[in-house]
């Protein structure tokens, strides 16, 4: 991967390309959105696997995240981007759990449960792999899009993890036309 980054934390999340209309691309869509930062067929050393299940990941626009708080396991909703074969996660601060992630391992996991389209079926993955908190340069923060007015009551307060997927998983259910 490239060695330089425009976060200030290190490498791998690289420049962003120039936003696009900032819509969800077709459910089960196979190519990267222009939304969401480069693709990770141009990321060495990964797998068809893995390429498939990030292709997958960057189809949609929010994931559960879990994390261990206090010895406690924790699920939590992010919004993500796909850059470079990483994942950049925007989360609300005032909840705490990006402490808990920040040079953790962690779980993230998306699906299509309540989109589901045709010809992909149903789908999920799930990924494994270390987390950092990191600050995005600007490009890369509007990507995103704007963020909820609240969450539990509070304004929101985004906060910025950057995953890096080691593992991953897919899970897909295809139904027949029949009943």
């Amino acid at each position: 991967m490239p060695s330089s980054s425009p976060c200030d934390t290190g490498p791998g999340i690289g420049p962003a390309p120039a936003a696009a209309s900032g819509q969800d691309p077709a459910p089960g869509s196979r190519s990267g959105s222009s939304d969401r930062g480069s693709g990770p067929a141009a990321v060495p050393g990964f797998t068809h696997g893995k390429v498939r299940a990030i292709e997958l990941l960057a189809s949609v626009r929010h994931g559960r995240i879990a994390m261990s708080m206090r010895a406690l396991p924790f699920l939590a909703v992010a919004r993500h981007l796909v850059v470079e074969g990483r994942v950049l996660l925007r989360m609300h601060r005032g909840l705490g759990f990006h402490d808990s992630c920040d040079g953790g391992v962690v779980a993230y996991g998306a699906d299509n449960l309540t989109v589901a389209s045709g010809a992909d079926g149903l789908w999920s993955v799930q990924f494994t792999g270390p987390a950092e908190i990191v600050h995005p340069v600007h490009d890369q923060r509007d990507l995103f899009g704007s963020g909820p007015s609240e969450v539990n009551g509070e304004r929101f307060d985004p906060v910025y993890l950057r995953f890096d997927p080691q593992l991953a998983r897919t899970h897909t259910m295809t139904y027949d036309a029949s009943p």
